[in-house]
C-alpha cells in the first residue's frame, strides 16, 4: 500500500473495533494468499465491495457470499436515506440502517454510509413544506447531525452529498439549491464533520467517470471548498456504466487530477449494463469495462476501493428502471458467478481468473410466474451452456389444467399438458453463456403448480 493510503486508513482511530480490523486488513493480507475479489483488492491496498439492501438480508443463500471474504465494504442502498431515517419530521427511525451496519461488523466489513443529503427520496413532509433558508439549513443541519451521530464511529466514509449536477456541469434544480443555492453543499460537509469528525466525507455523483463537462464542474466544486477551508476527503464515481454508450474518456487520468487535489477517490456504484439478451460479443465487451474500471482505479494510489451496485442481477436495480437491460452484474440471478466477468475482474485485481469454467455442454431453464388467481404469466429464460446453437426448442409440462393463451418472444404450443417454444426469426442464435427470455400468458383452475423439469434441443436442462 502506498504510504498516503496507509497513513489516512491509520487516523480513522474512532472505528469500531470491528469495522477498524477491516479497514486495516487492506495492507494484512499478502498476495499469495488472495483469491477473492476482496482479498486481492486487499493485497492491492483497496477494499472491493458491494451494496445491499434490507429485503436481501433475509435471502440466506444471497447472505453467504454478501458476508463472504469477496466483499470487504457494505453500502446500504437505501436504509440510510432521509426517506428511511427520517420519515416525519424530528423523529428518526434506524433500524434498517442498523440491520445493515449490524450484518458488516459481524463480518468485519467496513461501511459506506449513504447518503445524507440527496434530492430523491425525500420525504413529504419535506418536500411539501414552504421553507425559509434559515428554516431549511436548520432541518438540514439537525437531519445530518442525528443520522451522522447515530452512526458515529460506525462507518468509514459518508456520501454526504449525493448527485448535485446536471449533466451539462450545472447545478441541480433541487429543494437544496432553490432554497439555500449552492451553499447548501458546504453546509452539508461541515454538519457531518461536526456529527462524525473520523469518517471521510464524501460527494458521489455519476457520469463524472470520465472527462467531461460534468466531472469538470465536480473538479471546480472540490477546489472551491477546498478553498474556503470546508471538510471534504473524497469524490464517489459511480460507474453505472452501459456498453451501448461506450467507456468513459481518459477514466484513469480523470480520477488522478481529482487524487492530485490531495482528496480519495472511490468507485462506489459499479454495474455495466447491455441490452437483452445477452450474447458472447457484448459479455466480452462488459468484461473489458470491468477490466479497464479496475485498471483505472489500480493505477491511482488514492483510489481506495471500489463497490458493485449490489453483487448479483438477482437483486440489481436497472432492469425496473432500464427496461429490456440488465445482465449487469458479476453473478447472475441464481447467484452463480458469471465466469467472463467475475474472471475478468479477479484477473485485473491480479488473481488468475477464479470464475468457475462454463459447462461444455447442456443448458439452464429459470422459471417464474406472475399469478393473479385465474391466470398467469410464465417467464423462461434459457440460457445456453453448451457449444454455439442455431435454433432451439424449449419442452416442459404442467401438472394441472393450464390453459396456453397467447405468447411472445417465441412460438408457443401446447399439447395436452406439454408446452413447446421454438424460437422467433430473431432470436434463434444462441451464443455460449447466452441467454434469451420468452412468456406467455395461461388460464387455470385449482393449483398452480410450477413445471419442474425443461429441455432443450432434447437436452435436459438445470
Amino acid at each position: 500500500m502506498p504510504s498516503p493510503l496507509r497513513a489516512r486508513l491509520t487516523a480513522v482511530l474512532a472505528l469500531s473495533l470491528g469495522a477498524l480490523l477491516a479497514v486495516t486488513a487492506l495492507v494484512s493480507r499478502p498476495a499469495s494468499a488472495a483469491s477473492t475479489l476482496n482479498q486481492l483488492a486487499k493485497a492491492q491496498g483497496r477494499y472491493f465491495g458491494s451494496a445491499t439492501d434490507n429485503p436481501e438480508l433475509s435471502d440466506t443463500a444471497y447472505t453467504a457470499i454478501l458476508g463472504s471474504d469477496e466483499f470487504g465494504a457494505i453500502t446500504p442502498g437505501n436504509s440510510m436515506k432521509w426517506d428511511a431515517t427520517e420519515p416525519s419530521q424530528g423523529q428518526f427511525s434506524y433500524t434498517k440502517g442498523d440491520a445493515v451496519v449490524s450484518f458488516a461488523k459481524a463480518r468485519g466489513q467496513i461501511v459506506r454510509g449513504h447518503t445524507l443529503l440527496w434530492h430523491q427520496q425525500l420525504p413529504g413532509w419535506l418536500t411539501s413544506g414552504s421553507w425559509t433558508a434559515a428554516q431549511l439549513t436548520s432541518i438540514l443541519q439537525n437531519h445530518i447531525a442525528n443520522v451522522a451521530g447515530h452512526y458515529k464511529g460506525q462507518v468509514y466514509s459518508w456520501d454526504v452529498v449525493n448527485e448535485p449536477f446536471n449533466d451539462d456541469g450545472t447545478y441541480r434544480s433541487d429543494l437544496w439549491s432553490n432554497t439555500l443555492g449552492t451553499g447548501y453543499i458546504a453546509t452539508a460537509l461541515k454538519a457531518a464533520r461536526a456529527a462524525d469528525p473520523n469518517a471521510k466525507l464524501y460527494i458521489n455523483d455519476y457520469n463524472i467517470d470520465g472527462t467531461g463537462a460534468k466531472s469538470d464542474a465536480m473538479y471546480n466544486l472540490v477546489k472551491s471548498l477546498q478553498a474556503q477551508g470546508v471538510p471534504i476527503d473524497g469524490v464517489g464515481f459511480q460507474g453505472h456504466l452501459a456498453i451501448q454508450y461506450g467507456f468513459p474518456t481518459n477514466m484513469q487520468q480523470n480520477l488522478q487530477r481529482f487524487a492530485d487535489l490531495g482528496v480519495d477517490v472511490a468507485i462506489t456504484e459499479l454495474d455495466v449494463r447491455m441490452v437483452l439478451p445477452a450474447d458472447a460479443t457484448k459479455v466480452a465487451t462488459q468484461a473489458q469495462y470491468y477490466t479497464n474500471v479496475v485498471k483505472a482505479c489500480l493505477g491511482v494510489s488514492r483510489c481506495v476501493g471500489i463497490t458493485i451496485w449490489d453483487y448479483t442481477d438477482k437483486y440489481s436495480w436497472i432492469p425496473g428502471v432500464f427496461s429490456g437491460q440488465g445482465s449487469a452484474l458479476p453473478w447472475d440471478e441464481n447467484l452463480a458467478k458469471k465466469p467472463d466477468v467475475y474472471g475478468a475482474i479477479n484477473t485485473a485485481l491480479g488473481g488468475s481468473g477464479g470464475g468457475t469454467p462454463p459447462p461444455t455442454t447442456g443448458c439452464k431453464v429459470a422459471y417464474s410466474a406472475n399469478d393473479w388467481g385465474s391466470g398467469f404469466t410464465a417467464t423462461v429464460t434459457i440460457t445456453n451452456q453448451g457449444p454455439a446453437i442455431s435454433g432451439w426448442t424449449l419442452k416442459y409440462s404442467y401438472s394441472g389444467d393450464q390453459k396456453l393463451s397467447q405468447g411472445w418472444n417465441g412460438t408457443w404450443s401446447q399439447s395436452g399438458k406439454d408446452v413447446t417454444v421454438t424460437n422467433t426469426s430473431w432470436n434463434g442464435t444462441l451464443a455460449t453463456g447466452a441467454s434469451i427470455s420468452a412468456g406467455a400468458n395461461f388460464t387455470y383452475t385449482g393449483t398452480n403448480t410450477a413445471p419442474t423439469a425443461f429441455a432443450v434441443n432434447g437436452t435436459t436442462c438445470t
